[in-house]
C-alpha cells in the first residue's frame, strides 16, 4: 500500500471515528497505527507530513482517554493527513 492509499485509510477513519462514542473512537484510532508508521524511503517532507499526522491523531486519543472536549482537534488532524496524502503523490 502506498503512502497516499495509507493516508486516504487514515482521512476515512479520522470521518468515521469523529462520528462515535469515545470509546469506539479511541479503538479506531489505535487501529490506524500501522497506517501511520514511517517508511524511510520517503522524501523528508512527505515523513513530516506523516508525523504530523501521527501526532494529530495521538492529540485526539489523549483527549479521548482523559475525557477531555476534542472538538477542536479533528480537524487540524484530518488536514494533517490530508497534507500527507497530497505530498505522497
Amino acid at each position: 500500500m502506498t503512502d497516499a492509499e495509507k493516508a486516504a485509510k487514515v482521512i476515512e477513519a479520522l470521518k468515521a471515528a469523529r462520528r462515535e462514542p469515545a470509546q469506539t473512537a479511541l479503538s479506531m484510532l489505535n487501529g490506524l497505527v500501522g497506517f501511520v508508521q514511517g517508511d524511510p524511503d520517503q522524501p523528508l517532507e512527505v515523513e513530516e507530513a506523516r508525523s504530523g499526522a501521527f501526532l494529530a491523531i495521538c492529540e485526539i486519543g489523549k483527549a479521548l482517554y482523559r475525557g477531555q472536549p476534542t472538538d477542536g482537534l479533528w480537524a487540524p488532524a484530518i488536514d494533517a493527513a490530508e497534507r500527507w496524502m497530497s505530498l505522497a503523490r
